[in-house]
């Protein structure tokens, strides 16, 4: 017989985000950064990355009792010709990137190119989000984030890198944007988390444990370290990440941030860098252009553009809504429910 605690429940995007927006705000979040926070959670659901949806917000929340996430964070902008500065004040991450994006946006237009960096953050979320909002802006953007240490550097076995997404989003005249997101793990390590919740053995050449040694473990994979995409040029690419998010703010590297997955320990403290390009100022037509690679890609058998599962099943989730557990659900109910 099925737990009752695992029944899927179905929920329109607007009470998933009615849902989390409560949740958050009970918390003892304000209104502006709760609404921000439930809606790049419920957007993550809607795109099918639920491993960046609302499965984190129970970690969210406990991180707000504990202190980990500062509730009353007060995002600070600094800004000096093409750059802009935020500081995330230990908050959740979203706000900060949000009202960071909002005035390099203005910016990039009269200045051609805008870098964006955001430091003592959190959890950045699906990287191909802010991009997308730049590119719907018709602006190009290319996005790095760093997180807590689950990658060895090449021929070590020691974590000192984070998973480290990378985005990059453009432009397009009468389609969604192209929008490329990834990780410079092998694969994501919530396949490695979801594995051992289900007692299933990982391939060899997802992981090492501590020893260094390739393993079949799920357990012993999260004790060790995460294969890097790429072997020696993923950790590389990763190092690149770390410089240019965490060593460009004074926040916490990799292997200095504490865990986004319990409430355990000071503030991560990562950090967030966004590049913005005005494609306008280097190349009149440059969308009209693009569309010239895009056509010659969709013109192969069996070729598609990276990022087209996602608007499907963005539209099919905004159709027929979204599903969670029931254990879930009644986790984020506010007050003595949530017990």
């Amino acid at each position: 017989m099925q737990d009752p605690q695992n029944e899927m429940l179905t929920l329109g995007l607007a009470e998933a985000q009615a849902l989390a927006e409560a949740a958050l705000r009970h918390a003892g979040i304000a209104q502006e950064a709760a609404r921000m926070t439930a809606e790049a959670l419920v957007l993550a659901e809607a795109d099918g990355l639920s491993s960046h949806g609302l499965a984190r917000l129970p970690f969210y929340l406990a991180q707000v009792h504990a202190g980990k996430v500062n509730a009353n964070a007060h995002v600070q902008l600094h800004t000096r010709g093409a750059c802009v500065r935020v500081d995330a004040d230990h908050g959740f991450a979203f706000p900060a990137v949000s009202q960071g994006l909002e005035v390099a946006l203005e910016r990039v237009r009269e200045l051609g190119v805008v870098l964006l960096a955001i430091g003592r953050s959190h959890h950045f979320g699906v990287a191909g989000h802010p991009v997308e909002r730049a590119a719907r802006a018709g602006v190009l953007a290319m996005a790095f984030a760093n997180a807590p240490a689950a990658i060895a550097p090449w021929g070590g076995h020691t974590p000192l890198f984070g998973t480290d997404p990378v985005a990059f989003a453009a432009p397009r005249a009468a389609a969604p944007p192209l929008v490329i997101d990834l990780s410079l793990s092998k694969v994501a390590r919530g396949k490695v988390m979801l594995a051992r919740q289900q007692g299933q053995p990982i391939p060899a050449d997802w992981a090492l444990d501590v020893h260094g040694q390739p393993t079949t473990d799920a357990q012993a994979a999260l004790a060790g370290s995460m294969l890097p995409a790429g072997e020696a040029k993923g950790a590389a690419l990763a190092l690149m990440v770390e410089l240019l998010t965490a060593g460009l703010t004074g926040s916490h590297f990799a292997f200095q941030a504490s865990s986004l997955f319990d409430a355990e320990g000071p503030p991560p403290s990562i950090a967030h860098t966004v590049l913005l390009v005005d494609p306008t100022f280097f190349a009149p037509g440059f969308v009209e252009r693009a569309e010239l690679m895009f056509n010659a890609i969709q013109a192969q058998e069996g070729a598609r553009l990276p990022g087209s599962r996602r608007w499907a099943l963005r539209a099919q989730h905004q159709r027929e809504g979204i599903g969670i557990t029931r254990a879930l659900y009644e986790a984020l109910l506010p007050g003595p429910a949530r017990a």
